[in-house]
């Protein structure tokens, strides 16, 4: 998973947030679920329509489709069995997983790709 293209495409201008410079990728399983995931932040100064805009254009050139149950604001894709999803940060978010006051992050658009799959299970890519 870590080493999908769409994780390391961003618009220009973005940068890896500092203390995120690595893919953060795993695994967990629940009730008989296992699920694989990646995920990369990046800091961005432009807004969240740019960054709307690229992964619009970049999840489509790479075989990526807007999910069928996705609202009409969420950037959420899927392929196969995998969903991608754009996450917003804001300083509340970054507050609660222990990442305290962050204006690179929450200044402009700062944001994290996720992408899962879940394995040897029913489950299909969701969002």
């Amino acid at each position: 998973m870590a080493a999908l293209d769409i994780l390391g495409s961003r618009p220009a201008g973005a940068a890896v947030a500092r203390g995120f410079e690595k893919v953060d990728a795993g695994c967990w399983a629940d009730s008989g679920d296992v699920s694989v995931y990646a995920n990369r932040t990046y800091a961005f100064p432009g807004t969240r329509a740019e960054v709307a805009a690229h992964y619009r254009t970049a999840a489509e050139r790479d075989g990526w489709t807007l999910a069928p149950d996705a609202l009409s604001d969420d950037l959420c894709f899927a392929k196969k069995r995998m969903s991608l999803q754009i996450v917003f940060l804001t300083a509340e978010g970054l507050a609660e997983d222990g990442h305290g006051s962050r204006p690179d992050l929450t200044t402009g658009a700062g944001y994290s790709i996720h992408v899962d799959s879940f394995v040897n299970s029913g489950v299909e890519a969701s969002c």
